[in-house]
């Protein structure tokens, strides 16, 4: 597996961080860590699909992100001292990541200052996407916004049989990936549907046409 937040290190320097990274293993729909959390490691994902959560001030659950491997979570915590976590991650799938303690990168640092680049590359790639979701929120109807997540979506999660790509999803975790409201998203994909685009199934959206969708999301 490899890691773009990696590709700034020598090739002895990411064999000396793996090697002291703790391999962990994750069953379907279990809790990597909570929201407020002592938070000490960041993850590296080699498997699986993550979601990154939050209760919001209304009690309802919201899904801010979705991970796949080569991506990484709570970088944070390499920097802080006694921080906490800020969002709850969980395994929407059996996955397995590689876990960097606080106290080993500190170690791995000493050593090879250039390291910390891996962090601010990480943080950066964190803080670009939070722009982009802040402008798709302010300035983006929720009817394409909701398109797009599912364009995303589908090509996350690939073609399967006859070009359908099933989306393990519920319609309240794209309505947090798009930053609305429940009701909205199943507006949109019953109107997908009667148009043939989508096929709607318990807990999951199965994706018929991604093209269409993507042209009614409008692109990137």
């Amino acid at each position: 597996m490899e890691w773009n937040l990696l590709s700034g290190l020598s090739v002895d320097e990411r064999r000396e961080l793996l090697m002291v990274a703790r391999r962990r293993t994750f069953a379907r729909n279990e809790v990597v860590f909570h929201r407020d959390d002592p938070a000490d490691t960041m993850h590296l994902i080699v498997r699986g699909r993550f979601a990154v959560r939050i209760v919001t001030p209304l009690g309802d659950t919201a899904t801010l992100a979705l991970l796949s491997p080569g991506q990484t979570f709570g970088e944070v915590a390499l920097l802080t001292e006694e921080g906490r976590r800020t969002a709850t991650v969980l395994a929407l799938e059996p996955g397995e990541t590689r876990s960097l303690h606080q106290v080993d990168f500190a170690a791995l640092q000493r050593r090879h200052p250039q390291a910390l680049d891996v962090l601010v590359r990480a943080l950066a790639t964190r803080l670009d996407a939070l722009s982009a979701q802040l402008v798709d929120a302010l300035y983006v109807p929720a009817d394409r916004r909701v398109l797009r997540r599912v364009a995303e979506l589908a090509a996350l999660y690939g073609e399967g049989r006859d070009g359908e790509v099933a989306i393990p999803l519920t319609q309240e975790d794209i309505a947090g990936l798009a930053g609305t409201s429940r009701a909205t998203v199943n507006r949109v994909l019953r109107e997908c549907e009667a148009r043939g685009l989508v096929r709607l199934e318990r807990g999951r959206t199965v994706v018929l046409n991604a093209a269409a969708i993507v042209r009614g999301g409008g692109g990137r």
